[in-house]
């Protein structure tokens, strides 16, 4: 086995698809969060899935890892080479394959952004739902399991692949699931293959499930004075079945970097963000049933727009809080985690939390995902200070101790990459050495993504 004969033969086959050039090793080696520069020994930019086959056929000879990469917008180093080897970008695989308007399906390729496949289906009436916030590849988004804003209505990618093609490790192509909306014939492998992050394959082509566009939206910001009454308003939306597309909960230092980084007027206290998709009667009856909840608990500021150009902003801020909340701390890097419990216990944890953090030195904006039980804390930290990073891995240990003792999980939605691997076991037990035999038999060698998701590879 000789990485420099896969590298020879690589190049040969891909010509100027394959680089080793520094600019491009180190775009594919950094992270959007605290991690340190990982850059692979080579990139690679197939554009069909026979190259991808052939790419893999290539290092399995020689004993070399492979990692995809969609946009490099993963919060917990999943795309990182970790071992070396070669990183496999789907840039050039970004097509729009085949919609189907009456089935309410496409098909695409991996380096498709969710925001370039709803602009390709702007004439069709129908829309993609998932919404991480980043503009993330769709194969990217189905190897983390994404999630987002929009996940208390319409669901995760866990719900809406409903097949796939993925190259395994061994360089066979195998197709998953079928376009039809149910089956009993056999394993889900579409589900084992959503949220593996890679190490089992790498996914070459994807049929999605869609949605119609609504007739009516409505979105709207309250503000609570404390985060307690704020949750619980949340938690009665949900048990009343009021049927929220969004609902998003920022605490009192998130709102003032709203006002500094976009030049919102936020008071500086938590507020919830909430949309309402459907016909115009009905949203505003929900708008109604909301807003007399939001009073229960002693919400004020509470403001409705249906204009698509303030909808806009209001969820581009959003999407942008991660940015706004770097600015709270010029220079700062992040540890960026995430915890999903039960709603019922969903105050407990977000105080719990936040009263963590106000203890600690560390800057900690929480903010999330509230109406399905997940929220973030953005710890923020000097660069190279390792007494602070100590401290803020030391405070996301405890986030993850909490959810398992509230009955959640380690991740909601950022998924286990590099930063949460030794929690595995703990939310697992046994089960998690069964994904490592899953891991085995598919990848022997450990070549796809190693030192990822499962023990010992």
């Amino acid at each position: 086995m000789s990485k420099p004969d896969a590298l020879t033969a690589l190049g040969e086959m891909l010509g100027d698809r394959f680089s080793r050039s520094k600019s491009d090793l180190d775009l594919h080696g950094r992270n959007e969060t605290y991690f340190p520069l990982l850059p692979p020994d080579a990139v690679v930019y197939p554009e069909t899935t026979e190259e991808v086959a052939k790419i893999v056929r290539i290092c399995a000879a020689h004993g070399v890892p492979l990692t995809g990469w969609g946009r490099g917008t993963s919060l917990e180093g999943h795309a990182l080479a970790l071992k070396g080897g070669i990183s496999v970008d789907f840039s050039r695989m970004n097509r729009v394959l085949k919609v189907h308007p009456e089935d309410m399906d496409v098909v695409v390729q991996p380096g498709l952004t969710r925001e370039e496949l709803n602009r390709e289906l702007r004439a069709t009436g129908l829309f993609f739902p998932v919404d991480p916030g980043a503009n993330a590849s769709l194969g990217g988004m189905a190897s983390t399991r994404a999630s987002g804003t929009t996940a208390v209505r319409y669901g995760t990618m866990r719900e809406n692949v409903l097949g796939l093609e993925v190259v395994l490790a061994d360089g066979r192509v195998i197709r998953t699931g079928t376009r039809a909306r149910k089956s009993a014939a056999g394993y889900d492998l579409t589900g084992l293959f959503v949220g593996a992050e890679g190490t089992l394959g790498l996914i070459t082509e994807l049929t999605l499930k869609l949605h119609g566009q609504p007739e009516a939206i409505s979105a709207a910001v309250c503000a609570f004075d404390e985060i307690g009454p704020a949750v619980d308003t949340v938690i009665q939306t949900i048990q009343l079945g009021i049927p929220m597309a969004r609902i998003e909960f920022v605490d009192a230092a998130t709102a003032a970097a709203f006002n500094s980084y976009a030049g919102a007027e936020m008071p500086e206290k938590p507020h919830l963000m909430i949309e309402f998709h459907g016909s115009a009667s009905a949203v505003a009856e929900q708008a109604e049933s909301f807003g007399q909840i939001v009073a229960d608990n002693g919400g004020d500021g509470f403001s409705w727009s249906s204009r698509p150009e303030d909808r806009t902003a209001l969820w581009t801020m959003r999407h942008n809080a991660y940015y706004a909340c770097l600015g709270l701390r010029p220079g700062a890097t992040a540890l960026v985690t995430d915890m999903c419990v039960p709603i019922s216990r969903l105050a407990e944890a977000v105080e719990e939390t936040r009263a963590d953090i106000a203890r600690s030195s560390i800057p900690g904006p929480i903010l999330g995902h509230v109406g399905d039980g997940n929220f973030h804390a953005i710890l923020l930290v000097e660069p190279g200070n390792e007494a602070e990073l100590a401290e803020a891995k030391a405070l996301s240990h405890r986030m993850v101790e909490r959810a398992l003792r509230l009955g959640g999980t380690v991740t909601g939605e950022h998924g286990i990459g590099m930063g949460k691997l030794g929690y595995m076991e703990e939310e697992h037990g046994q089960a998690w050495d069964v994904m490592g035999e899953i891991k085995r038999a598919l990848d022997p060698s450990a070549l796809m993504n190693p030192g990822k998701m499962v023990p010992g590879n």
